[in-house]
């Protein structure tokens, strides 16, 4: 009996499961905006390497998007983005698509899946969380993983610049297509919309006031 429940607590342990938590579902930043729900890990998650998105790195085996960029941990949700230092808190609403986005392909689970790149064998190495945190300072500077491993991909060639940025325009147009991003930039758009009228109001009342 032992065993089994100890074998429960370790399989219970090792999934990665997002939960969503009344609490953060009523924290609002700054202007109303929600928290994403957290993604709980038993252990620090290891990550790979994205080819052809220089210094990006992500945690594969889980079911929503994380990334790791330039310092910080990122993650997109119901159209909007947010950033952290920790991977699992501290999110806080970024009010832009991050630059290193439009450089990720957006095939890149299946890719991992089937290990191959663009028909190229990919010999992704899981990075566990410790080395990254020691190391990511290094690898952006020397472009480690670009001109040292070619981010283990066999026999690839990054694409020319005039190539990655007709990508990246494609990438951005269908972005913005996409109904969740369209939600948010109307809902920003219809809070500015009434952020005029709420100082006007103020300023009413404050004038009204001085005049008593």
């Amino acid at each position: 009996m032992k065993r089994l429940l100890s074998g429960s607590m370790v399989l219970a342990l090792t999934i990665v499961v997002p939960i969503q938590t009344m609490a953060q579902v009523n924290v609002n930043i700054g202007i109303g905006i929600p928290l994403p729900p957290p993604v709980v890990f038993a252990t620090p998650p290891a990550v790979v390497v994205i080819p052809d998105a220089y210094g990006v790195y992500v945690i594969p085996d889980i079911a929503v998007d994380m990334f790791f960029w330039n310092g910080w941990w990122w993650r997109p949700w119901e159209g909007r983005w947010y950033r952290s230092r920790y991977y699992d808190r501290g999110w806080v609403y970024y009010n832009a698509v991050p630059r290193f986005y439009f450089d990720v392909d957006p095939g890149w689970r299946r890719y991992y899946r089937e290990h191959s790149w663009y028909g190229h064998p990919w010999h992704y190495e899981p990075i566990p969380y410790q080395r990254l945190n020691q190391n990511w300072k290094n690898w952006s500077t020397t472009r480690y993983w670009e001109k040292q491993r070619t981010w283990g991909v066999q026999g690839y060639r990054p694409r020319p610049q005039q190539q990655r940025q007709e990508v990246r325009r494609q990438r951005q147009q269908e972005y913005q297509k996409m109904p969740e991003v369209q939600r948010h930039q109307q809902q920003m758009r219809e809070q500015q919309e009434k952020q005029p009228q709420v100082h006007q109001h103020r300023g009413e009342q404050r004038q009204g006031e001085s005049q008593h």
